[in-house]
């Protein structure tokens, strides 16, 4: 996986809201029905979700961030702090993600 979670992404795609924000990834969902990979990124995609009063609780309105799905998100380059590809470089025995606009290894 080319993303992964506790890595700086930006919105490349998607609603006027949304497109050009950037965040940390909080969670990686993968849908083995259809096959997607879908994010969590902190702050971005914010959804409201209303809660029933029940068991003498009050009810609440909370929010929480929604998924987003991974081709609508690119990762920021560590040195350059810009959009970036991801590729891999096999160094030694590890295989390591590398960012291909400044070479420099992000893991």
């Amino acid at each position: 996986m080319k993303i992964k979670t506790g890595d700086n992404v930006k919105v490349i795609s998607g609603s006027k809201e949304m497109k050009g924000k950037t965040g940390k990834v909080i969670q990686v969902i993968y849908n083995e029905k259809n096959q997607q990979t879908y994010i969590v990124l902190e702050g971005v995609n914010i959804r409201k979700k209303h809660i029933r009063p029940h068991g003498g609780h009050a009810g609440q309105v909370i929010e929480l961030p929604g998924p987003i799905h991974v081709s609508n998100v690119m990762m920021i380059d560590p040195k350059a702090g810009t959009p970036t590809r991801v590729g891999f470089q096999i160094e030694g025995k590890t295989k390591k993600r590398i960012a291909k606009k400044s070479k420099e290894f992000i893991d």
